[in-house]
């Protein structure tokens, strides 16, 4: 089946699934008081489904909103996995569009200071390193994260199984005192959502190569995450509730 132009929906032929999506994320936005009138919200661009479609959720948002807010995007590509070439031209396009200061900055993804090491956790640590030191060069304090519900539930998991704590990713969470923010305005939405806004648009997804995609810890909870919702339809959501996350003003 031919996908939908990404623009339709810029042009306001929003589908009621999509609509909803748009909404709910709002909803988390506004319950945590992710973003106030004339922030600027640095979007932490990856190239996969979660990022542009958060980056499509906060570009439409923005539009009905009766206050402000800029938008910026930082793309990391690795130098040793680099994205094809004709990405950086499909992205730009992308989010120029939708509104935003987009920028591509080439980064190794092992640098020097890991000696040798590589991890999940030290790639993490890594990108942060990269976008807060843009944060930091352009005085910002808000940088927008594409993770969603079902990246809470399996980070809370392994947390609890493997760690022995109850402890996850937080709606909002501050770094250095509360001088940077990373929000999490997709903490409620499924990642079926974002994979269907995915397939049904022509959203410029592209992939970083990761050494441990398919082996790493996370995806070995992702078939357990499917198996509970079989038990329950609910079972994110009852464990997205049971961390109590209190909502701010």
């Amino acid at each position: 089946m031919e996908k939908l132009s990404y623009r339709t929906l810029l042009e306001g032929n929003i589908p009621p699934w999509v609509m909803r999506f748009i909404k709910h994320t709002g909803k988390a936005i506004n319950t945590y008081s992710m973003i106030r009138e004339h922030d600027t919200v640095l979007l932490s661009a990856s190239g996969g489904k979660d990022s542009l479609a958060l980056a499509l959720a906060l570009s439409i948002r923005r539009k009905w909103l009766p206050i402000n807010y800029e938008l910026k995007a930082l793309m990391i590509n690795w130098i040793e996995h680099p994205i094809p070439e004709e990405y950086r031209g499909l992205l730009t396009t992308f989010f120029t569009d939708l509104g935003y200061d987009f920028k591509i900055v080439d980064e190794h993804q092992f640098p020097e200071s890991f000696k040798g090491e590589f991890n999940c956790y030290l790639c993490s640590r890594n990108r942060r390193r990269i976008l807060f030191t843009r944060c930091e060069e352009e005085g910002m304090n808000l940088v927008a994260m594409g993770h969603h519900l079902d990246d809470l539930v399996e980070t809370s998991l392994m947390n609890l199984c493997l760690r022995g704590r109850f402890s996850t990713m937080q709606p909002v969470q501050p770094f250095f005192d509360g001088k940077i923010n990373v929000i999490r305005p997709m903490i409620e939405i499924h990642e079926s959502v974002t994979r269907r806004l995915a397939e049904a648009y022509d959203l410029p997804v592209v992939k970083p190569v990761c050494p441990y995609d398919q082996t790493n810890i996370r995806s070995r909870i992702k078939p357990i995450v499917k198996e509970l919702s079989h038990l329950d339809k609910l079972s994110r959501e009852h464990i997205y509730k049971a961390h109590h996350y209190e909502p701010r003003m």
